[in-house]
This record gives C-alpha cells, sequence and structure tokens, in this order.
C-alpha cells in the first residue's frame, strides 16, 4: 500500500512543478498563479473524479449479481483468498478483451470488457481478477489516477497555450512564441507521466501475487496469450486508450488493467 500511494505522491508533485516551471517561464507572475489554480484543480479532480474517469472514457456500466453471477462468484471468491473487500463491479460493452482496477478502499472498482467474458475459461479468468485484486491491495490503482487525470490535464493545458495568447507584448509573434514554449515542455511531460505511471514492477508483482492467490500460474501464462490475440483482432478504441492509460511490460494495467503493445 505504501508503495503506490509513495509513486502516486511522487508522479503528482513531479508534474505539478514542471506545470508550474512552465507557467512562470511563460508568463512570469500571472502564469505562475495559473498553473498553481490548475495543480489545485487537478489534486480535486484526482480525488473526487480520479477513479471514475476510467470507466467514464469505457462506457462501463455497474453489473448486479443477478445479471453476472458467475462473475462475482469468481471475484468473491478471489477477494475472500486475498483477504481483502470486493471491490464493485463493472462491465464495458467493448469487443476487445480487457480488464482493470480502479480506486482504493471502499471505492475500489474491477472493470471486465464483454471481450474478456467471451475470451477466457474459468481458470483464466480467476488469475486476471486475482491480478487486478492485487493492484488494489497494492494501490497501484492510485497511481493509475493520477495517471489519467494528469494527462487529460496536460492535453488539455498544451491545447490551450495554442489557442489563447499567452504574454503581455502586443506582437503577435510573442505570444505565440511563448504558447510553443509551453507545448514542447508539456508534450514530453505527458508522455513521462504514462511511462512513470506504468510501473513494470508493479505488474511483476501483482503477477506473483496472483499465482500465490490462485495457486495456478499456468492460468496467468494461458489467459496473456488469449489476451494478446485478443487484442490485436479487437484493439482498444482510441478513445479509451487515450484517456485510460496504462501500465506494465506486456500486460498494462490503468491502474490496471490488461493491455498489450
Amino acid at each position: 500500500m505504501h508503495v503506490g500511494a509513495a509513486r502516486a505522491v511522487g508522479l503528482f508533485t513531479g508534474v505539478a512543478v514542471v506545470i508550474l516551471l512552465a507557467g512562470w517561464l511563460c508568463a512570469a507572475g500571472k502564469g505562475f498563479q495559473f498553473a498553481v489554480t490548475l495543480v489545485v484543480a487537478a489534486a480535486i479532480l484526482v480525488h473526487l473524479f480520479g477513479d471514475s474517469l476510467a470507466l467514464r472514457a469505457m462506457r462501463a456500466r455497474p453489473v448486479g449479481e443477478i445479471e453476472r453471477p458467475d462473475l462475482y462468484r469468481t471475484v468473491r471468491e478471489q477477494a475472500t483468498a486475498a483477504r481483502q473487500p470486493m471491490p464493485r463491479l463493472y462491465l464495458s460493452p467493448i469487443r476487445s478483451p480487457n480488464a482493470f482496477a480502479t480506486g482504493t478502499g471502499r471505492r475500489a472498482a474491477l472493470c471486465c470488457t464483454t471481450g474478456l467474458l467471451e475470451t477466457l475459461d474459468e481458470r483464466e479468468m480467476r488469475a486476471v481478477i486475482a491480478h487486478e485484486l492485487a493492484h488494489i491491495k497494492a494501490a497501484d490503482t492510485l497511481a493509475g489516477s493520477v495517471t489519467v487525470t494528469l494527462t487529460g490535464l496536460i492535453t488539455a493545458l498544451s491545447a490551450i497555450a495554442l489557442l489563447v495568447p499567452l504574454g503581455d507584448s502586443e506582437e503577435t509573434d510573442v505570444p505565440e512564441l511563448l504558447g510553443g514554449l509551453l507545448v514542447v515542455l508539456l508534450a514530453p511531460v505527458a508522455f513521462l507521466v504514462v511511462r512513470a505511471g506504468a510501473g513494470r514492477h508493479s505488474e511483476f508483482r501483482a503477477d506473483e501475487q496472483a499465482a500465490r492467490t490462485t495457486g495456478d500460474p499456468e492460468a496467468l501464462a494461458a489467459a496473456l496469450l488469449k489476451l494478446e490475440a485478443g487484442m490485436r483482432e479487437h484493439p482498444l478504441p482510441r478513445q479509451s486508450t487515450t484517456a485510460a492509460p496504462e501500465s506494465g511490460r506486456s500486460v498494462r494495467s490503468v491502474g490496471s488493467g490488461f493491455r498489450y503493445r
């Protein structure tokens, strides 16, 4: 829990410093004040909506036990085995086989796509669910929420820099130059945010924990092979990929969903 929380705090702090520096370089005092406002707004967004942005991007809806008793049974069994609370369950109507977890504690949620439920058998589903529950327990999902929010903020800020003049000079080329400078500074930051939020060690740790919980590491390996083939046949929609960056090696997670590159 401490590792995931520390990574999320470090990620947010690092990006906040870069945004404040960019604001000062582009418009001195006014730019710094604007950057402070953005950082505060980002902190509020992470706290209030960080755990729901990925769910919205995947068009996920809550799913009840009556509708999916098999899924509920699997999640309940694995949560009990891992000695952690059962998360809220969501279903996404996307054909691409994918799963991800978001939120922590009582706000934790686990989302599966319809493609995932159609692709995996019961053993493989147990392994995938155990993997996602391990991310929740380790608070890797907190870093994912921060990543999603900051990436969206940086993207919006870069667009604003190109559309809104920054600077007091009446010369038209100066505002454009300042806006371009802000974009140049923030574009690499967006990439680094996604990379920093995509911790390989957290994926390896979740794999290990899933193998321990299920006692069936071969099922996880078989699931990964099926998911890789399924992702190639039905890739994630572009909007979902942008709004919900994930992490890992060949397996990626938004908080932690499986995704293949």
